[in-house]
């Protein structure tokens, strides 16, 4: 199944919360994920632009679309970024795909 990087920054109000009732969020992602048919790998709090990055996994990117939308409509957050993620070996496939197409593309150039 494919692997998601979600990167989420919270409100302060969510903030707040979380300080007022310490809590381990990572159970409230996996619960959600789970229900959308997917799997929770990783879930860490971070310093930097974002808050939480998340690895999770999923059947397709509908799939994945469809838990990031839940998510996203809580309003819990500032900011909200999902990246799929490609595994070595489908990398090396894209790869050889890359080599073998004739495609005729030209990078720009001043050349007219």
């Amino acid at each position: 199944m494919p692997h998601y990087l979600y990167q989420v920054s919270y409100k302060d109000e969510q903030y707040k919360a979380m300080i007022d009732t310490p809590q381990d969020r990572s159970l409230q992602a996996s619960k959600l994920i789970e229900a959308h048919g997917g799997k929770l790998h990783q879930f860490f709090f971070a310093f930097g632009d974002y808050d939480v990055v998340a690895i999770s996994e999923f059947p397709d990117n509908e799939t994945a679309t469809a838990a990031a939308l839940a998510v996203a409509s809580t309003g819990a957050f500032s900011k909200f970024k999902t990246t799929v993620l490609i595994a070595p070996d489908e990398a090396q496939r894209a790869m050889s795909k890359a080599g073998s197409v004739q495609s005729g593309y030209q990078v720009p150039s001043d050349v007219g």
